[in-house]
């Protein structure tokens, strides 16, 4: 038998044994060389590092970035000379000391091709976008990225959505963005995946406590601690946040708790984890432009959701042989989110009207009353159940003589959810909406999903010859998708009821294959081309009929069935170093999504439907360049989106200055581009240590304009949300061996912006209200922006046990 040991430790160069299984991974530098890069954000390009774990099977929990997981569970990964895309990687280091309160919001700051659209105005729900895809908080949107916390898909059964609150950013111990339609990660990996991998006990000893205060009521305690004791280690993190908020009625209040225990030997690695969060967030969404000289005010509020997770993990690998690698996993998530949703009606301040979505007889026109409603608001229940596994195998054998390495697995996604959301008449007072009437109108939504989602992969990467490795990657999806449940709504004021019963199945094979050269240790030139699909989410399913459209997310009508959407993507690129301590990248991709999914608005204000539009293309470049000069570390990426329609399709967008006077439509032609995605984008991370005991940082994140959603036709007369750029400082001093001081500017240059752009009618622009009092003004389409946060700083103190 060939000695474990040496194979366990992945060939590093501190050991002088010679073993049977070092030609199957990839050299890699000394860890007693220089400081990994507190900044790594673009592991896409940089060499990967390797990490003494005692089990192979274990590295991923590392913060470090040794090899790139190109399979759903965590493994053994792939040398990213042998991955044929433009993998990016970051470690949990890089995010604590940049102080990210989230995930999103560290992608943002510091991964290309990254943006943000902060639609609702909190920093824990924020639209995550990269290549034009998105993954968002918020139920309606459509979703193109999948999301992997130790091998379990977060992606919220009922509409895709990810909740990037539910993840504690201080339990991160590295993830791996992996770009293009890879169908390695199923269902929803249209644009890209992240897969985040958490700590373990037996590569983050010791314990530390952190507070934190400073702008805005911030103040948050933070904890971490782990250990190992023979086969034995534990993990724990846990979280407790609250913000006022810089804008009126944006408090945030953050609960999580992570942990995790795990048992180990030569053969096997096993880790049950716990992932809770009881979290309430406030948002205020976008001001109308004549509003914008005050973007601390709101528009219209309450608007709140409440999130209650709680998760367990089973993950465990068993090597067969010094070669076969079994790996699977188990979960069980529970998820509770409770919103609250105010909508200032079409007709305000009352036109007189009776109005149907009264439960009363409507004699009494006298406004504001149930006959004549200035508002509305929308209380939801999401209760989901999701549950599943997958089984892996990895087989490390020679195949004809050359280097091989394949992975192969099945998997089973289940989800249960039930929806329920009822409307209560309000009057507004000053911008709040005040309910006038009890739960008892007749507009409500009753709706049971289930989701069963399975899969059959395969991965093989098979070396030619030394320096050429072919990748041939495959999976089979299927996806059935069962609703049962009514609704109650009113179109065209009138009181409609809604069948949502449906029983829907999508299948599809998705194929990739990659090729890899390195003619140097200094050059890697890669290509690729995947296929992925992503099938209509329950909350799509249930909103698809345009003579029934819905009021998201209170109301679902019939359920047309959709397409599934088949995303296409070809990647070419290279990467290498310029020396010993600086790496660079440049590559080109292109991906084509048919029958891709929209939500269509319609003639009733505030309302929609979900259709399958045809064609959209995402294409761009990427460029990348990072360092370390001395005590000087530097990353920079740039990248150029360019996101169209490219099959002409009619929408209602009653607020563009385009549409038809009647009808409200627009017409959107081929190669319009889509909203919400900034061609442009540039990030900077530059770190200086001072001394050995004091560090200072800085990013610079900028981006064009883009357009707002509503002018999908590129021609509303408002014109584009103009682009910004921001920088924003950290520094780190440590005081003792056990005590660390760090602070944090945001917003360094106080730059007003905006990050998100919305056609929509100004219901306060006319008759008593207080922005205009002339009547030639009163044409209340308008565009509206969700204001970028002023400077604000925060200064921290963090006390280490034995660390």
């Amino acid at each position: 038998m060939r000695n474990r040991n040496c194979r366990i430790k992945m060939l590093s160069p501190l050991t002088s044994k010679k073993c049977g299984d070092q030609r199957r991974l990839s050299r890699v530098r000394d860890l007693s060389a220089p400081l990994i890069m507190a900044i790594l954000v673009s592991g896409a390009f940089a060499m990967p590092h390797l990490a003494l774990a005692t089990n192979k099977a274990e590295a991923l929990e590392l913060e470090t970035v040794e090899v790139i997981g190109t399979a759903p569970l965590p493994s053994i990964g792939v040398p990213l000379n042998q991955v044929p895309a433009n993998v990016q990687a970051a470690t949990g280091k890089s995010i604590t000391e940049q102080r990210a309160l989230n995930v999103g919001e560290f992608l943002d700051a510091n991964l290309g091709s990254v943006t943000a659209n902060d639609t609702v105005g909190n920093p824990y729900q924020a639209d995550v976008i990269f290549r034009g895809f998105t993954a968002s908080p918020l139920l309606g949107t459509p979703q193109g990225l999948s999301v992997f916390v130790d091998g379990v898909r977060v992606n919220e059964p009922f509409g895709d959505i990810v909740n990037w609150d539910l993840i504690p950013a201080n339990a991160i111990a590295n993830i791996n963005l992996i770009p293009g339609s890879n169908p390695m990660f199923g269902l929803n990996t249209l644009g890209g995946a992240l897969s985040v991998h958490t700590k373990s006990g037996d590569g983050n000893p010791g314990a530390s406590a952190t507070v934190t205060g400073g702008s805005w009521g911030r103040r948050a305690f933070e904890f971490e601690a782990g250990g190992k004791k023979d086969q034995l280690d534990y993990f724990v993190a846990g979280n407790i946040f609250h913000e006022d908020g810089w804008r009126v009625a944006s408090v945030s209040d953050i609960r999580q708790f992570f942990g995790k225990v795990g048992w180990q030997d030569e053969k096997d690695n096993l880790d049950l984890s716990v992932m809770l969060a009881d979290n309430t967030m406030h948002g205020i969404q976008g001001l109308p432009q004549e509003q914008l000289g005050d973007p601390h005010q709101a528009y219209s509020i309450p608007d709140s959701i409440k999130n209650q997770l709680a998760m367990v993990t089973l993950n465990g690998s068993h090597f067969l042989s010094d070669t076969k690698l079994l790996a699977a996993n188990l979960y069980f998530r529970h998820n509770r989110a409770n919103g609250f949703n105010s909508n200032v009606n079409n007709n305000y301040p009352g036109d007189g009207v009776a109005s149907s979505s009264a439960s009363v007889a409507c004699t009494d026109v006298t406004a504001p009353s149930p006959c004549d409603p200035y508002a509305s608001n929308v209380l939801s229940t999401t209760k989901t159940e999701g549950y599943g596994g997958a089984l892996q195998i990895t087989l490390l054998d020679d195949v004809a003589g050359h280097k091989n390495q394949f992975t192969g697995g099945v998997s089973a996604d289940l989800g249960r959810t039930t929806f329920s959301s009822d409307t209560q008449i309000a009057n507004v007072v000053g911008v709040e909406t005040v309910s006038i009437q009890p739960l008892n109108t007749p507009q409500s939504v009753r709706l049971d999903a289930k989701n069963d989602y399975f899969g059959l992969y395969g991965t093989d990467t098979f070396s030619l010859t030394d320096k050429l490795h072919l990748t041939l990657s495959g999976r089979y999806n299927v996806a059935i998708v069962k609703l049962s449940g009514t609704s109650l709504d009113i179109t065209d004021d009138t009181l409609v009821p809604g069948d949502l019963n449906g029983n829907h199945r999508y299948s599809r094979f998705n194929p990739a294959v990659g090729l890899n050269f390195n003619p140097s240790k200094a050059l890697n030139l890669y290509g690729g081309y995947n296929e992925g699909m992503r099938a209509p989410s329950p909350i799509e399913l249930a909103c698809a009929d345009p003579n029934h459209p819905c009021a998201l997310p209170n109301a679902f009508g019939g359920d047309p069935n959709l397409q599934k959407v088949v995303s296409r993507t070809w990647e070419a690129g290279m990467r290498g170093r310029l020396n010993d301590s600086i790496n660079w990248n440049a590559g080109l991709f292109r991906t084509e999504n048919s029958d891709d999914i929209l939500f269509i608005a319609s003639s009733a204000s505030g309302s929609g439907y979900f259709q399958n539009v045809g064609k959209t293309q995402r294409r761009g470049i990427e460029l990348g360049l990072n360092g370390k000069e001395g005590s000087l570390e530097f990353v920079l990426n740039y990248s150029y989106v360019d996101a169209t329609f490219q099959t002409p399709f009619s929408e209602s967008s009653s607020a563009n200055s385009t549409a038809d006077n009647v009808t409200g439509i627009i017409q959107v032609g081929k190669g319009s581009t889509i909203p919400g995605v900034p061609h442009q984008t540039l990030k900077f991370r530059l770190g200086y240590q001072i001394t050995p005991a004091w560090t200072i940082g800085g990013n610079l994140v900028a981006t064009s304009n883009q357009y707002a959603r509503g002018d999908e036709n590129n021609q509303d007369a408002h014109g584009k949300i103009p682009g910004y750029s921001v920088v924003h400082l950290d520094t780190h001093y440590t005081i003792s061996r056990n005590w660390k001081v760090f602070a944090k500017i945001t917003n360094v240059f106080d730059r007003q912006y905006a990050t998100f752009g919305l056609l929509g009618a100004n219901e306060f622009t006319g008759p008593g209200n207080s922005f205009s009092a002339d009547p030639a003004t009163w044409n209340n389409n308008d565009q509206f922006r969700t204001p970028g946060a002023p400077r604000a700083g925060w200064i921290g103190l963090t006390y280490e046990f034995d660390k």
